[in-house]
């Protein structure tokens, strides 16, 4: 028996779902607001969500990745009346099942629902995965988590793949993530950075030459392709590669042949490919800028990963973690963490993604290097400068929205208010003194004055690992 919950503003259509619904012996809720849907649903362990899109109260689409994010990772099944492509599109893209029209056949709701169960059932018991080896990839926030179990379908396999996102956001680490799981780890993982490669020198660095074959071909160079021979190769940047060069490349992708300059016989490499871009290719193939034909050979698999600023839990855990290394590296004893380090970091955009904070945080050490614990002050002036800012700006949007008689009466009881705020802050420090102390009770008990009973009862209630 399933969990499903059906999100709809009319009352009559989620009775009317839910009666054939519960007649295949499943249990099902029903909300008629999205508020009132996400309440449920985070408190509840659901199965499917049958969510409509026009409520009143807001997008069903927009909020379709918070559903996701349930307790229960439960699959979303979009349901409107309202036919639009776009949305179809964008509903498939942010992870929902299907995408069903108003009046649906009662039919098609089971049929949909079965298959989405039976999805969920073969998944549950096939066998898990053996632990992903991610060195060097940090954070916990969902969509790096997506990510993750896209690299461990894909790692097992020999398909290309095609790893998309903003510059800075971590592909090569995520390709050599793919290639240190796959049965290619004793072989070699080459990179060809296409953005830098010399427009004379291209073929001779990917294909390798004879001795004499062009002036300065002084010895037999192999080529990256034949480097790569039972490996990965990995193209970054490969957007840049000129329309020539793609086409060359094609066909060493259809045949894994090739011929080095100057030499009078084609040679093989197995290899695996992995390519990474920062450009839309699909736009660059109809404005003519990229081959089709080799834009569907290198994207068998696709991975977007997401810009560092949509995973604020991310950001935390990296500066915690390069601190951390940075202090072992220099042999000095870690470093605290203020509050208001973490909310200034948080709330800056990062344009320049993992690769900008990984700068900032080795820029911090350098000036906070004897300080024992990190402060907003030690953060670049800009950064300093966005979160002043952002400060500014929501002290402006309050002003405007000062409490009137008409809603005065929903604001919370002050007790109530105080007594969240004590749990969040004492929440967060449990967290913060657990990473402070690497799990090391003693010292955890020394620095927060607490009792060995009482601290063990905290971490149980707040359910915080002790390393």
């Amino acid at each position: 028996m399933a969990n499903v919950l059906i999100i709809d503003d009319e009352e009559a259509i989620c009775k009317l779902l839910a009666r054939p619904i519960r007649r295949e012996q499943h249990h099902v809720a029903y909300a008629l607001t999205l508020k009132q849907g996400m309440t449920v649903a985070l408190d509840g362990s659901f199965d499917v969500i049958f969510l409509d899109v026009n409520l009143p109260d807001g997008n069903g689409l927009d909020a379709l990745p918070d559903f996701k994010k349930a307790p229960s990772s439960p699959d979303v099944i979009i349901i409107t009346g309202a036919g639009n492509p776009d949305g179809a599109e964008l509903a498939i893209r942010s992870g929902a099942w299907t995408y069903i029209q108003k009046p649906p056949s009662l039919s098609d709701i089971i049929l949909q629902l079965n298959r989405v169960l039976q999805y969920r059932e073969e998944k549950e018991q096939r066998q898990r995965p053996s632990i992903l080896k991610r060195e060097g990839i940090v954070g916990s926030s969902h969509q790096l988590e997506s990510c993750l179990v896209q690299v461990a379908q894909v790692a097992g396999s020999d398909v290309n793949v095609l790893i998309t996102g903003e510059t800075g956001t971590g592909k090569e680490l995520f390709a050599r993530t793919i290639h240190n799981n796959s049965f290619r780890v004793e072989k070699n993982f080459v990179v060809v950075d296409c953005a830098s490669l010399p427009e004379m020198l291209v073929n001779s660095m990917l294909f390798g030459h004879k001795k004499g074959s062009f002036t300065g071909a002084q010895m037999d160079r192999a080529g990256l392709i034949k480097d790569a021979d039972g490996g990965t190769l990995f193209l970054d940047e490969v957007g840049e590669l000129s329309l020539g060069h793609q086409k060359e490349f094609l066909r060493v992708l259809q045949e894994n042949r090739f011929r080095p300059i100057g030499s009078n016989r084609e040679i093989e490499s197995d290899f695996r490919l992995i390519a990474a871009t920062n450009r839309d290719l699909n736009q660059m193939v109809d404005s003519g800028q990229f081959r089709k034909d080799l834009l569907y050979r290198i994207q068998s698999f696709n991975i977007h990963l997401p810009p560092l600023k949509s995973r604020p839990p991310d950001i935390k855990e990296m500066a915690q973690h390069w601190i951390n290394i940075l202090c072992e590296k220099q042999g000095i004893e870690t470093k605290g963490f203020s509050p208001d380090f973490f909310e200034t970091l948080i709330s800056y955009d990062w344009p320049g993604n993992v690769r900008e904070l990984i700068h900032t945080m080795e820029r911090v050490f350098t000036i906070a290097r004897f300080d024992p614990t990190l402060f907003s002050r030690h953060l670049p002036t800009k950064i300093r400068v966005h979160h002043a800012r952002s400060l500014a700006n929501g002290s402006e949007v309050e002003n405007e929205r000062k409490p009137t008689e008409s809603h005065i009466d929903a604001l919370r009881r002050l007790s109530e208010v105080r007594e969240s705020a004590v749990l969040e802050a004492e929440e967060q420090y449990l967290k913060d003194l657990m990473v402070q102390t690497k799990g090391h009770i003693k010292e955890a008990i020394r620095i927060s004055g607490l009792s060995q009973s009482r601290l063990y009862s905290l971490l149980k209630k707040y359910q915080i690992p002790r390393s």
